[in-house]
């Protein structure tokens, strides 16, 4: 199971409450060396969690970067002290909605947060994950890499903790959430909500789970984490029963695979902690947070920033296509940063990031390489 520090002192988060204590639950790969130098903080996407390289306790599925991250990988656990930790407002272990309900004092309420939980934002989430980087001992982390929601938290490390971190790889992410990624996610909240197992929030009150409102959330999502192209190579219009369409009982491929993927989801995830981290998401605007709206001064979160950064896009991504990645690429130009960017080619659309991608292995390897001739440098 997961490691985990408690932090008595808890977190000021940025709607002003203190939250305290605070759990991170994590999970580490590889050795971390002599000098401490060779740690890589992983920052995991909406549905995912620290489970990064090895079997998941909840689902017995893969990590969901095995692809990426093992002895001999890209990321590898052979060379590099690996670190990914659940984010605040998550429920694989961090504080969040399930968590026992504590006071400005740390008292516990006995019951659970529930919809009472505060807001957090991903600026939170970064100031939890440094407090466990600091309570592990390491002053400088090699390199803070994420795709999607992780790819913000990368954005974020880098813009508020510059000097403890060498190289970021944002991966399929932006810096602000965009009109129509915050209208595919209400819809999925209004689903939870419409759920009559919500009650409001406090299901655990009734020992239910809003399934069907979570599950419906989750394939709305996971549409849009997919390509056209990707849906029509993998199901096209194929039945699950063959060639006749009844209309009383075949489903479409794709309808089960949706189906599928919507009700293994809700066995692992808490819908309170859905509703959190989405909100969290729809709130980041990194420009926002230096004194601009989107795209207005977003290089002045990077002014005179001495990380390395390594931008991947892929080119049939919709929920977050290259053009916000070129967005990030000339704000860091303009605060002359060091930069290099890369659109992939693919047809996998956004979860391209989590799947067997050549060309991104490559490059993470490479960039990753030759980061740490120069870290190792000086």
């Amino acid at each position: 199971m997961h490691q985990h520090e408690t932090f008595e002192e808890g977190l000021a988060l940025d709607c002003g409450t203190l939250l305290r204590p605070l759990d991170v639950a994590y999970r580490t790969y590889g050795r971390l060396n002599d000098s401490r130098s060779n740690a890589i903080l992983l920052c995991h996407a909406l549905t995912g969690d620290q489970y990064v390289a090895e079997t998941h306790p909840v689902t017995g599925k893969a990590g969901w970067w095995e692809t990426l991250v093992g002895p001999g990988k890209p990321i590898d656990t052979d060379r590099f002290f690996v670190i990914c930790a659940n984010v605040l407002g998550g429920c694989m272990g961090s504080t969040g909605p399930a968590s026992e309900m504590t006071d400005a004092n740390g008292a516990k309420q006995g019951r659970p947060w529930g919809t009472l939980f505060p807001p957090v934002t991903i600026r939170d989430m970064v100031r939890a994950q440094a407090m466990l980087v600091e309570r592990l001992g390491i002053p400088k982390l090699f390199a803070v890499i994420g795709g999607s929601m992780g790819g913000m938290q990368v954005l974020e490390w880098a813009a508020l903790y510059p000097t403890r971190v060498f190289a970021a790889i944002p991966i399929a992410t932006a810096a602000w959430h965009s009109a129509q990624n915050i209208a595919f996610h209400e819809i999925g909240r209004q689903a939870v909500n419409a759920d009559p197992d919500f009650h409001g929030g406090e299901y655990w009150r009734h020992g239910t789970i809003p399934a069907r409102g979570l599950a419906v959330a989750r394939m709305t999502a996971h549409i849009t984490y997919l390509s056209e192209q990707a849906l029509t190579r993998k199901f096209g219009r194929r039945l699950r029963t063959g060639p006749m369409l009844t209309f009383d009982k075949d489903l479409f491929e794709v309808e089960s695979y949706l189906q599928y993927q919507g009700s293994t989801f809700v066995q692992r995830f808490d819908a309170n902690a859905y509703l959190t981290i989405t909100r969290a998401m729809d709130f980041f605007d990194l420009a926002a947070e230096y004194g601009g709206s989107h795209g207005g001064t977003l290089g002045e979160a990077f002014r005179n920033s001495p990380v390395r950064f390594c931008v991947i896009s892929f080119s049939s991504d919709w929920l977050f296509p290259t053009a916000m990645s070129r967005e990030i690429v000339r704000a860091l130009n303009a605060a002359a940063a060091n930069v290099s960017f890369v659109e992939i080619t693919s047809d996998k659309g956004h979860d391209a990031f989590l799947l067997d991608e050549p060309d991104l292995f490559r490059t993470v390897s490479g960039f990753l390489k030759g980061a740490a001739e120069r870290w190792s440098h000086g």
